[in-house]
């Protein structure tokens, strides 16, 4: 393969495209799927496809182990890394204060809005979400450009939004999109692309020499890591591209979302892998009660109940947020709380009167648990959240010095799921189908963030409504009430029945399309084996 073209020069070199990558064809394609570009991205894959299908493997491999009744605990291998007092470098400035971060797919409107928002930094999301279409993937890449650039401007028939003057915008950060997902549309050697390297390449290639000049740089979230060794696969990912495109090594800073069970037994080997590039950690708490599900599918033991039952105060839940907080101060990292899913409704006071209090809550006690940031979802929360962490903060940017040695997690607590014994019901049952398809649906046609009953629900929250559903089927979990009917594929397919006829009646979407929502959530929900994620299954279906 001829010669990587760097940041600095890729606009005026001349790269021939290479007759073994296959792109499919989109209006907004040429604006960044140059072929300088393109060859970046398949220079990634062709360094690092191997590894990453080794650990895809590691995970199958796991999961067989779990199956059998093993169960996660902190590495006898990595010990010496837990004991060593180690640092991870310091944030750049741009990232040193992060109180309040606020996250969205990168359609450019929500974009323009999150980066006025007031918050201290935006993550675009091209995970969970965007719903992966290839014009939203290659649109979504145009955007962030523009973004970088200051240049991001929409026009609608009622105004035009721009970007508000430099200094007030928040930092941008960027998801892409995990291990486990492909890029079906680009091909490299006849093969789809990872859609991590294709996400993280493409938005490096075009915008990490001009983040930096800026004032800011390439700044990154790392999603569904489930272990160090994927960390340092993602760390040997940056340092190669740094040094392909003429970077200084740690121009890339990282936060890793540990949103997994495995990744919590592993949170100092995860700092210590990505070094350089790491700034902190992120408890992202929907994939994480997911990420139980998902992994002691088979063990009764851990039967989750209604989703609204699994809060933050749950023991598992508060165990593995206070480790992460430890152990990032310890290592002076940043640690971020998670996302409350209760956003506002404009047309509806009351409901928004309502979020506003329970977002209060957990901002609260996530500021009082010592984390240094957190996530809303809507512009009109930023304030809420950030009064809380103020009150806390004052004038600092970040609480590193409370190192909580009063906290003792151990596997125990981790694994600590205890039942409610009324825990699981009818309304239960129906929210989580109801709620399954109609985000299905909305992915299905392009829209993977989307306002359900007055919450925020992305591909995680789905998640969570077809593991827990697939749970209660297949360990014969008998509903709460006078009836205590058990839940079975039959009661779950005629439910089906009645929430596609509802949904039908009151949404707008298509037949077609809820007939394939329907049909994906049946399948991730019902199948004998427990598919490890519904976005595999639906991903086929998109354009």
């Amino acid at each position: 393969m001829e010669s990587m073209p760097t940041a600095a020069n890729a606009s005026s070199t001349e790269t021939r495209p290479d007759p073994d990558i296959s792109i499919e064809a989109h209006p907004d394609a040429d604006a960044v799927l140059t072929p300088a570009a393109a060859a970046f991205v398949a220079d990634l894959q062709r360094k690092f496809a191997s590894r990453r299908a080794a650990i895809l493997a590691a995970r199958v491999e796991r999961q067989a182990r779990f199956d059998a009744g093993e169960r996660p605990g902190f590495l006898t291998e990595t010990e010496d890394v837990r004991g060593c007092g180690w640092q991870v470098p310091e944030a750049p400035k741009p990232l040193q204060d992060r109180r309040v971060e606020i996250t969205g797919p990168v359609e450019a409107k929500m974009m323009i809005n999150a980066l006025n928002s007031g918050a201290k930094v935006f993550m675009a999301d091209l995970e969970d979400a965007t719903s992966p279409t290839w014009a939203n993937v290659v649109r979504g890449q145009v955007n962030l450009m523009d973004a970088v650039r200051r240049t991001l401007e929409v026009t609608t028939p009622d105004r035009v939004y721009r970007l508000r003057p430099e200094a007030e915008l928040a930092t941008l950060m960027v998801r892409p999109r995990g291990w486990h997902l492909d890029e079906k549309h680009f091909r490299v050697d006849g093969s789809a692309v990872s859609a991590s390297l294709f996400d993280f390449g493409l938005y490096l290639f075009h915008n990490g020499r001009e983040s930096l000049s800026r004032g800011f740089g390439p700044y990154l979230y790392l999603p569904k890591l489930e272990s160090h060794l994927e960390a340092r696969l993602w760390n040997d990912v940056m340092s190669y591209s740094e040094d392909a495109l003429g970077l200084d090594i740690g121009s890339i800073r990282a936060t890793v979302l540990i949103e997994t069970i495995t990744a919590a037994f592993e949170m100092d080997e995860i700092l210590y892998e990505l070094r350089p590039h790491i700034c902190g950690l992120n408890a992202g708490r929907w994939d994480y009660i997911f990420s139980i599900a998902k992994r002691f599918h088979a063990d009764p033991d851990f039967v989750l109940p209604d989703r609204s039952l699994v809060t933050m105060t749950t023991e598992f839940m508060r165990g593995y947020t206070e480790l992460l907080v430890k152990t990032c101060h310890r290592r002076g990292a940043h640690a971020i709380g998670g996302m409350s899913a209760f956003i506002p409704n404009r047309r509806k006071p009351q409901v928004s009167e309502a979020a506003l209090v329970k977002v209060t809550d957990d901002k609260r006690r996530e500021a009082g648990d010592g984390f240094d940031g957190t996530w809303v979802a809507h512009p009109d929360l930023v304030a809420t959240a950030q009064a809380e962490f103020d009150a806390v903060l004052g004038e600092r940017p970040n609480q590193l010095d409370r190192q909580r040695p009063e906290v003792a997690v151990g596997p125990g607590r981790l694994l600590d799921v205890r039942r409610p014994p009324d825990g699981i019901t009818m309304a239960g049952l129906r929210t989580n189908l109801d709620v399954g398809v109609r985000y299905l649906a909305s992915w299905l046609s392009g829209t993977g963030a989307a306002a359900i009953h007055d919450l925020m629900e992305d591909a995680a929250t789905a998640e969570i409504s077809r593991a827990q559903v697939w749970q209660w089927v297949h360990h014969c979990v008998t509903l709460a009430g006078p009836e205590a009917e058990q839940v079975t594929a039959q009661l779950v397919r005629s439910l089906l029945d009645e929430t596609v006829r509802e949904i039908e009646a009151d949404s707008g979407y298509p037949a077609e399309v809820l007939a394939q929502a329907r049909q994906v959530f049946e399948e991730v929900s019902l199948s004998e084996d427990f598919p490890p994620f519904l976005t595999i299954p639906a991903y086929q279906l998109l354009p």
